[in-house]
């Protein structure tokens, strides 16, 4: 193999490997009523687009083509192109959206109607709602079951998860759990399901399989008084290995242990840290810090912070494009 040849495939294999690790971030900035666009290898924004008003929930169409945007004074979930990000369409959502979930498929949305005490279920291909299913006072967490089994939305007032089955969008059980549940989450497996409580300041951990309890844990974190210990969002990796809660006003996101189900470590953000992202490869984690207008970047192998971005006024809700 000529000298050429050799230089040719090793720029063609770093290119590659550039490709791997490229991705871009978009965080709905709720009091810019804008979308920031950055770029986390870099570390910087890209730009900033405006969205509509009060964008707050966020996530991508599993192809990664379509961006769906909750703007809730607008009183709609906004489609936008991920390339050029253009409004291509809109779905009716309620009054006030906030949060909402993609089934695994990517050919239903679910809403949370805050006000109404109602979850509305979307036909993304009729761009229609389909069904309006009634839960507890002020349901704002929410997700699907990877298994495509379950859809679940946590009402803060009522204090319990509801368990609606997807094929029918029929809630066929409730689970109570600490005050105020926030963000809800499933492992990969579809096995467990974890809820925050923001008042009570813990992570409840719930077998799916029925729908009990298997262990509640109280987030603590040293220095910091019980008041500021307001867990919201929630994700956890595909091993099962980590999860990771965004511990609001403490400033902290927690690493949780998800085999043994305890507090690992806890690691210093930006201020009012609302929601995380993983990298495609999770091999880093983003979150969203409201008051101090950035996000941060976590290298997950060494669970170090290692920068943050300014990206806008209130960054709110953060999803990842490949």
């Amino acid at each position: 193999m000529t000298n050429l040849t050799l230089l040719s495939a090793f720029i063609a294999v770093s290119a590659a490997a550039l490709d791997a690790s490229a991705e871009t971030l978009f965080v709905t900035l709720e009091k810019d009523n804008a979308l920031a666009v950055v770029d986390p290898v870099a570390g910087k924004l890209v730009k900033t687009v405006p969205v509509g008003q009060r964008p707050r929930g966020i996530a991508l169409s599993p192809d990664f083509k379509s961006i769906y945007v909750a703007t809730s004074d607008d009183n709609t979930i906004k489609i936008l192109d991920a390339e050029t990000l253009k409004v291509t369409g809109k779905l009716p959502s309620g009054e006030d959206p906030e949060t909402f979930a993609l089934n695994p498929d990517g050919t239903m949305l679910y809403v949370s109607n805050e006000d109404d005490s109602m979850v509305t279920a979307i036909d993304l291909a009729k761009r229609k709602a389909v069904k309006q299913i009634k839960v507890g006072v002020e349901p704002e967490g929410i997700t699907t079951s990877p298994d495509k089994k379950w859809v679940i939305s946590a009402s803060e007032t009522t204090n319990m998860v509801h368990w609606i089955d997807a094929k029918t969008n029929t809630a066929v059980n409730h689970t109570l759990v600490d005050p105020r549940p926030r963000a809800v989450a499933f492992t990969a497996d579809s096995q467990q399901l974890w809820v925050t409580s923001e008042m009570a300041g813990t992570l409840t951990i719930i077998d799916a399989k029925t729908q009990q309890i298997v262990k509640n844990i109280k987030l603590e974190v040293q220095g910091v008084t019980a008041d500021k210990i307001q867990p919201v969002g929630v994700v956890i990796d595909k091993d099962r290995k980590r999860g990771y809660v965004a511990l609001g006003p403490a400033n902290r996101v927690a690493v949780i242990d998800a085999q043994k189900l305890s507090v690992e470590n806890t690691l210093l953000v930006g201020s009012r840290v609302w929601n995380l992202a993983f990298s495609p490869d999770q091999q880093r984690l983003y979150t969203t810090n409201g008051v101090s207008n950035d996000i941060s970047i976590i290298d997950l192998p060494s669970q170090t912070v290692t920068k943050s971005v300014g990206v806008g006024t209130y960054p709110w809700g953060v999803a990842v494009k490949p």
